[in-house]
Formats: structure tokens, sequence, C-alpha cells
């Protein structure tokens, strides 16, 4: 009876995880009915409703790596430590609301490297949308990782005798991808917005049921929760990252050392946020689909404050999981602090409710990766396949080019997820750490040129410019010291796959600090920009970008 009872409970959850991807991939094919031209398929016509594209900001900042690895952050540490983050990131976003958004308008752009080929020139344009189509597959795919998360987590629970390998998460990842490119192909921007829509609601509604399911499980409650927690000396939200007992040097070493910290937030997150939602096409497509700039703008600076509580809440359930646990030992428990969250769902929450929050995991994934595989269609179509490949003049064409350029990049972000898995169960590193870390190897180069075309007239060359980004890459690979998950060359040549850690900073003295990935925007930025500011723009090319302005 129980037995029974146990697979009829699974047949409801299944039943509406089906329900829900059916509504979303109903969503995305009727969004996708009058996509006639790359603008509709890119921008949804600059229709959308601001509060619209406010949750779809939401949804994508918000993204499967925060639903499942905050918490995991919090589990691992007890801390509120992470959220000092947010503080750069309300800053970061008044500067790119006023400074990068309103341009973005005034050229008309679609892709917004668009603008640095009217700034500076195609070497510019090619090299920055270059490096965002690279580093977003790599960022979404270590992302999409999480969709293998939940689906192991699930087959140990039905199956717990079936031993985990890398291929086990592949099945996960393949499935997520496969609905995710699905819809967006067809759908475009306008899909990709309306189903970020429903899936905010739902991460959020799951995340709150989460909290308070777990204070009742907790033997005592609050008194319990507020009993245990009061000790713990990283609960606190604000850290300096300073050692009193080293001395100056090495106290300022230590602190750059450390991610989580004041100054970390307030001057490696202001620099990471600035370039996530103002140089990034993923995120700074969702703004484009606003009437104009002003409600644009309106959008992201609320999606800020809507930030903040969403982040201790995250960081919350997984203290809340640390002490349930403590509390309560499970011997299952898995040993990789990002699914100790899909854990306690599958195995501890209700019926149709486990089901519903299951479906918020699976909402995480395929919001972050519908707008992922969007903005990289368009970057590609406009940046690379117009300029140089296209030979057809009809928008159709340039609608079907869109979508064969979805399903590539869903293949490629399929292969980086799986790689992730492998890697992750090697050397066990949290996956927020690896997110930021992968964004700031090259986003403070994207960084640096897009503040130069926007707060300057006369400085920055076009072909100057992709030097000042190749060493700006370079300065945060070497001084930051930074450590890439990757594989060992001489073993692949003799076709053996080894993990192998590549350090980018070994000919550095030992006393130099591994700075912190929070910091490798800001490294990287000031170094393209201290280069790229010895050369002046040819005054054909201002000439010719100040035609294109529009009255």
């Amino acid at each position: 009876m129980n037995n029974s009872i146990h697979w009829a409970g699974l047949g409801i959850d299944a039943l509406i995880l089906f329900l829900y991807f059916g509504l979303i991939v109903g969503i995305g094919l009727y969004a996708g009915r009058n996509n006639k031209t790359l603008r509709d398929f890119a921008l949804g016509g600059r229709s959308i409703p601001w509060w619209a594209v406010l949750a779809s900001i939401v949804a994508a900042e918000v993204s499967a790596a925060t639903f499942l690895g905050a918490p995991g952050e919090g589990f691992a540490t007890r801390s509120y430590a992470y959220a000092q983050l947010a503080i750069g990131t309300i800053l970061a976003r008044f500067l790119v609301a006023f400074l990068f958004i309103a341009p973005y308008y005034r050229y008309r752009v679609q892709s917004i490297y668009e603008f640095l080929n009217i700034r500076f020139g195609p070497w510019t344009r090619n090299t920055a949308s270059f490096i965002f189509l690279i580093t977003r597959v790599l960022g979404m795919g270590v992302r999409l990782y999480l969709g293998g998360v939940i689906f192991v987590v699930i087959l140990r629970y039905l199956w717990p005798e079936v031993p985990i390998t890398w291929i086990s998460y592949f099945w996960g990842i393949l499935a997520v991808t496969l609905l995710t490119t699905l819809y967006t192909a067809i759908g475009g921007i306008k899909a990709v917005v309306w189903t970020d829509l429903i899936q905010a609601t739902l991460m959020v509604g799951a995340m709150i049921f989460a909290f308070f399911t777990l204070v009742r499980d907790i033997p005592g409650g609050w008194a319990t929760v507020h009993q245990q927690t009061e000790g713990l000396k990283a609960i606190g939200m604000f850290h300096t990252g300073w050692d009193t007992t080293k001395s100056f040097g090495s106290a300022f070493a230590h602190m750059l050392e450390q991610p989580y910290t004041i100054f970390a937030a307030i001057l490696g997150s202001t620099f990471l946020t600035m370039a996530t939602h103002g140089t990034d096409q993923d995120m700074v497509q969702r703004m484009l689909t606003a009437e104009n700039s002003t409600k644009s703008r309106l959008s992201l600076i609320l999606s800020g404050l809507v930030d903040i509580p969403l982040v201790l809440c995250f960081l919350s359930v997984g203290i809340l999981l640390w002490l349930r646990y403590t509390l309560l030992p499970d011997p299952n428990l898995p040993q990789e602090s990002n699914e100790v969250f899909a854990y306690y769902i599958v195995n501890h929450l209700p019926v149709g409710i486990r089901g519903l929050i299951i479906a918020g995991v699976f909402a995480t994934m395929m919001g972050s990766t519908s707008t992922a595989l969007n903005a990289l269609a368009t970057s590609f179509i406009k940046d690379f396949y117009d300029p140089y490949f296209r030979t057809h003049d009809s928008p159709q064409h340039e609608v079907f080019a869109a979508r064969i350029a979805t399903v590539v990049f869903g293949v490629l972000m399929i292969v980086v997820a799986t790689f992730t898995a492998y890697v992750v169960l090697q050397t066990h590193i949290t996956i927020i750490q690896l997110v930021l870390g992968i964004l700031g190897y090259t986003y403070g180069s994207l960084l640096g040129v897009f503040l130069l075309g926007m707060v300057t007239k006369s400085r920055g060359a076009d072909r100057a410019n992709f030097f000042a980004m190749l060493v700006g890459i370079c300065a945060v690979l070497i001084l930051c010291k930074v450590h890439v998950p990757a594989f060992s060359i001489p073993d692949l040549l003799h076709g053996r796959w080894i993990a192998q850690s590549w350090n980018f900073g070994q000919m550095l003295p030992a006393w130099w600090p591994q700075i912190a990935s929070p910091y490798y925007v800001f490294v990287g930025c000031l170094f393209t920009l201290t280069v790229a500011l010895l050369f002046r723009t040819p005054s054909e090319r201002t000439r010719e970008r100040n035609n294109l302005v529009e009255e």
C-alpha cells in the first residue's frame, strides 16, 4: 500500500511537470506566430510592457545557478556574506540606466555590439560580439549543469542503487535544453519575456514556500532557529575581510582573496553588474523590448530592489537547510552543497507542492537559457551573418537563419554543461564561484570599450581597441592568478582525458594574492580602458557616427 501511494504521488508530480512544460512550450509557439522580421524576433516590436520586462530581468538574474547555488552558498558558509554583492548591483543599475540605455535606443540597434561598430568600427564590434558569444555559451552551459543536478537527485530518489556518473547529469541537461531551444527558436523574444513572467512568479512562490516549510520541519520551529543561528560567527552580512593580526601588506592581500566582502560589493560587484547589465546582449536585449528608454530604465532599476529580498531569502533557505540536517542528520545527504536544496525538495516536500517546486527549478533554468539563446542568435545574425554571409534580402530568411543559430547554440550549451558536470564531480567546486569566474575573465574588456564609447567622444581606435581588449583579458588571467578547470593537453594528444587545472598566474611571485572573482571585471576594465585611451578616434568615424543619430 505504501508503495502504491509512493508511485501515485510521483505520478501527480510528473503530471504537474508535464502540464507546466506544455504551458511554456505552448506560449512559445503562440508568441512566435507574428515573427515576420528579425526586429520582431529580437525586440518584440518594442511593445512589451515595462512590468513584464522587469519580471524577465529578475528571471534572468535569479537563474538556476542562484535558485540552487545560493542556498548552496548559505548551506556551506552559514552566512549572508554573498548578499553583500547586491550593494554594487544597485549602484551599477543607475549607471547603466543613465549611461548605456539611451544610446542603444538612439542608434536603434538590435545587437548592442552594433553600437561599437558605429562608434569605432568592425574590429571592435566583432571582437566584443565574439567575446560575448564564447562567454555566454560557457556561462550558460555551466548553469545548465543544474538541470542535470535535479535529474540526478530524482534518479537517486527513485533508484538509489543506480551508480551516478557524468552521463547521469547529461540526460537532465539534454531534456531542459531541448525544450527551451524549441520554444525560443519559434517564439523569439516575446516567448522569452512572457514565459519569464510565469517562471519568475513560480520561482518566487517556490522559494517562499520552501522557507516556511523548513522552519516547520526544524524541531522547535522559530525558537530553535533563533537559538541555533544567534551564535554563528559568520551569520552577519557585512565583512571587510581584513585580518588585524597580519601586517598591512598581508592583510590587504588576504582581503583581495576573499570573494564576499564589503569592498568586493562596492568595487567588484558594481563593475560586474555594469558589464552584465550594460554590455551583455543577453540582459540588454530584454530591456530594449520596452517602448522607450524611460520605461526600460524603470524596469532595470526596480529589478535591483526586487533582487535584494530574493537573495536574502535564498541564503536563508541554505542556512535553514544546514540547521535542519544538523539537527536531523541524513546519511544520504549529497556531498555537493549545490545539490542539497534539490535533495530536500525531492525527499521532504509534500506531493503536488514538490512537483510545482521542481517545475520552479526547471523554470529558472529555462528562463535564463531561453534569453541567452535568443541573444546569442541575434548577436550572431547581426554581427556576423548579415555583414559577411547573408545571401538573401528576405526578412523571413533572416528569421529562419536566427532560428537555426538558436538550435546550434543550444547544442553547444549541452556540450559545455556536460563537461561542467564532469569537472564539478572531480573538483567539488561551488557553482556560484564557477559562474562568476567565467563572466569575469572577459567581461571587463567588454565594459572597458563600452565605457570608452559612452563617456568619450574622441578616444579609442578600431584596431587599437582589439589589442586593448586582449590586454584586459590577459591581465585578469595572469594578475588574478586564475585557475581554470580544464584538461591535460599532453595526455589529450595521447588519447587520454585527464582533468587538470590551468594556472595562468604561475609566473607571479608567491606573495602576490590570488584575487577573488568579483574583482575580475574591474581589473579587465581598468587595463582595457588604460590602453584604449592612448589612441584617438579618427575624425571620419566621428562624422559618420553623428550622421546616424536619430533626430
